[in-house]
């Protein structure tokens, strides 16, 4: 080798072992010279999904929930509005939710078999995966509170009756006498389903629960559910609410979930977590995946809706009742409360019943179809 070609040689050496810090010194500079992204959050709501319609809804009381909502969603922008975590804006919501009557949560709880009311919540931190959930609770105000104490304070996930009561005292949240709780028309209802051997959805028309999810200027999306249970439950009963993974679910790699419905269904197909999974692996947009997932649920016989967020902003609805109490906004402008299918995005189609195959010889006497009890 000559040592022109030589020179050449290391020449080139010594150039491709200074490139790696060009780019970086490009890239920095670029950096600086860039404006800051603007702000992203999200935030969607709920109170509960049902058989809500105009025509049995009289206009003052329509006014009256669509405000109460935009009380709740309002709670929730104020904080991320600020430059708040999504956790501290999911439990705004809530707590606002359950200090109001009209919603079956906290103030507004349905009341026992027994006459009593018990609360059930749950919390999930997106970011870290950690949880919170408590049930049976009689006497703590703000039942999502303790969840989130449990969360944050405790070595545990789910606490109930009496040790999450004792649990919440401990870590210095509020306790009110049990007859905070009362309402005369949950009383109402309670005596109406006794009365007249009805299910708790004849006398509610609704499946009762609040919940909250939403992202942050972070990234970070949380969840938050809270509910009073079914009116006349029984034998402590426990829905899908307080059951990470069923009701509620947050986790930054897909997604937030706040659920509400029928809860053994909800239980049985792990909602909240499904919903999450097919964004994470399938690659499906929220809509796609909420509206899926609530489609099974109502070919096996459950109804209800879900409230979904993406670490990326998407905040959708999807229920397959006749309305939902619902609401979403977001740090581009939109911010609307709804409550009846046709108020906008969200309702899908019931499942139809498949009709029967006819048969080539005389059918056979039918038997008569079990009774189902929408429960929450």
């Amino acid at each position: 080798m000559n040592a022109s070609l030589t020179r050449r040689i290391l020449a080139g050496i010594a150039l491709s072992l200074s490139l790696p810090a060009l780019p970086a010194m490009a890239q920095d500079a670029a950096a600086e010279a860039q404006p800051a992204k603007p702000a992203r959050w999200s935030i969607a709501i709920h109170g509960g999904a049902g058989t809500m319609s105009r025509d049995a809804m009289t206009p003052e009381k329509e006014a009256n929930y669509r405000a109460a909502l935009d009380r709740g969603l309002a709670a929730g922008i104020a904080v991320l509005e600020r430059g708040g975590s999504a956790m501290d804006a999911v439990v705004a919501v809530v707590t606002t939710l359950e200090d109001d009557p009209r919603f079956n949560a906290g103030r507004g709880a349905v009341f026992t078999w027994d006459g009593t009311n018990s609360l059930d919540a749950a919390i999930m931190d997106g970011r870290t995966r950690k949880a919170g959930a408590v049930a049976g609770l009689t006497r703590t105000k703000n039942p999502v509170l303790a969840a989130r104490a449990v969360m944050e304070k405790g070595p545990h996930v789910f606490l109930t009756g009496e040790g999450a009561e004792q649990f919440a005292r401990e870590a210095g949240i509020e306790a009110v006498d049990p007859a905070y709780f009362y309402t005369q028309e949950r009383w109402d209802q309670l005596q109406k389903l006794k009365g007249q051997q009805l299910t708790a959805f004849d006398v509610e028309g609704k499946f009762g629960t609040v919940g909250a999810v939403a992202v942050d200027n972070n990234g970070h999306v949380a969840a938050a559910t809270s509910t009073g249970g079914l009116t006349g439950k029984r034998w402590g009963r426990i829905g899908d609410a307080p059951v990470i993974g069923a009701g509620t679910y947050a986790d930054d790699r897909a997604c937030a979930v706040s659920a509400t419905g029928t809860g053994e269904y909800f239980i049985r197909l792990g909602v909240a977590h499904e919903i999450c999974v097919r964004l994470r692996f399938a690659g499906e947009s929220a809509q796609v995946a909420a509206d899926t997932v609530m489609t099974e649920l109502g070919e096996m016989g459950g109804d209800g809706g879900v409230i979904v967020v993406t670490p990326d902003g998407q905040a959708v609805y999807s229920f397959n009742t006749p309305g939902m109490y619902r609401g979403r906004a977001n740090s581009e402008g939109l911010r609307e409360v709804a409550i009846f299918r046709e108020d906008g995005p969200g309702g899908i189609a019931p499942p139809k019943v498949a009709e029967p195959a006819a048969a080539e010889s005389a059918p056979a006497e039918p038997k008569a179809a079990p009774k189902i009890e929408p429960v929450l």
